[in-house]
């Protein structure tokens, strides 16, 4: 069986970003003004008043301090809340194909290849922008990269689904190299007006190349030791768009149509889930937690994060065991762990081993250890 590497990795980071003071007085301002409109109803108790966000009730929520956005006006205009993406024409760039091919072209940099060398594109993201021509098929012609390409969504697992796909298909010799992409535009999903969640999700793009390591020429290489992949339903996160919507006019506009999550059950079910697929696949490959230098974890919730890592290593990880980038960016559903090892992988040594793992909606998954040749 052929080994596989990931050979390089890239990052596309939007221009534009908001803080938390920013999102509150946002929030805050349009909470006011629908108390004010609905005063009658609120007094008579057929509608519930909307309290106000603040600033320590996010961090202490979640540890985020900002996230980078793809429009930012739109979220702060109190009259609209939504990012403003105007749609573009079919013979222009999507906005999620512009995002890929920025962080596509960073990772084969870093990689050292050209579009030549690569086989295969997947795009595997939380939300596509549309359900066909593909959007992996769009960036693969916008780079010139002949062979195959296709999504795949596993919501915020979906980079490491995509790294097993990605792995599979070179090991059984379908391909050589395989570029997979994660353009996450998180942003367009959130409900702005829900004070339990209007803070949670940024927007950016990931990309990660993986190749036969008998091809593999860049710098920092890490072989994929194993993969393990495991979904279990639960409706505590959902989204419910989708192309059927307009068949039941009576169901447009209902919260669920945006991300939703019952958070205090996804923590308690998740967390537990995590730590023990991650700790079984360890001792199933005897490599002793004391052997694992980091934890490229999920960006969802600072909590979380720390909780499965003390429990995976025995231990309070420290801020190089465990990264964060949550705080800068937010939650970006499947991109959030690559970011992570995007930005804290060049301290690695031959035979140092890390444990890339993602966890969300599915619920879903996906932990894939690593060791830099």
């Amino acid at each position: 069986m052929k080994d596989v590497v990931i050979s390089g990795t890239g990052l596309y980071t939007p221009a534009e970003s908001i803080s938390n003071a920013e999102l509150v007085t946002a929030f805050n301002a349009w909470a006011d003004r629908f108390n004010a409109e609905n005063a009658d109803q609120i007094a008579r108790g057929e509608i519930t008043p909307q309290a106000h966000s603040s600033v320590a009730f996010i961090e202490k929520a979640s540890g985020i301090k900002s996230r980078y956005v793809i429009n930012k006006s739109g979220i702060l205009d109190p009259e609209r809340m939504t990012p403003d993406i105007p749609e573009r024409g079919n013979d222009e760039p999507s906005i999620m194909c512009e995002m890929a091919v920025s962080a596509a072209r960073d990772a084969m940099a870093s990689a050292g290849i050209g579009p030549d060398d690569i086989n295969g594109v997947i795009v595997a993201a939380s939300n596509m922008q549309r359900p066909y021509p593909a959007i992996a098929v769009e960036v693969q012609a916008a780079l010139g990269i002949a062979g195959h390409a296709f999504d795949m969504n596993v919501a915020c697992s979906s980079a490491t689904f995509g790294i097993q796909q990605a792995a599979d298909s070179i090991r059984s010799g379908s391909a050589d190299c395989i570029l997979m992409v994660n353009p996450e535009i998180c942003t367009g999903h959130l409900n702005f007006r829900d004070r339990d969640s209007h803070f949670i999700f940024g927007d950016v793009c990931t990309a990660v190349v993986l190749q036969r390591a008998d091809h593999a020429r860049s710098t920092m290489q890490f072989t994929l030791l194993d993969s393990r992949l495991q979904t279990l339903f639960s409706n505590n996160i959902r989204n419910n768009f989708g192309f059927l919507n307009r068949a039941d006019e009576s169901g447009i506009g209902n919260r669920d149509k945006l991300f939703v999550q019952e958070g205090r059950k996804v923590f308690k079910e998740v967390c537990p889930a995590v730590v023990a697929q991650i700790s079984e696949q360890l001792e199933r490959l005897s490599i002793p937690t004391a052997a694992v230098k980091r934890l490229w974890l999920h960006q969802a919730n600072l909590n979380m994060n720390q909780l499965i890592a003390r429990r995976v290593l025995g231990h309070d990880p420290d801020e190089q065991q465990a990264p964060v980038i949550l705080d800068e960016y937010a939650n970006t559903s499947s991109a959030g762990s690559i970011i992570a090892l995007h930005k804290y992988h060049a301290d690695f040594e031959p035979g140092d081993t890390g444990v890339l793992c993602s966890f969300g909606a599915g619920y879903s998954i996906g932990s894939v250890i690593l060791q830099r040749r």
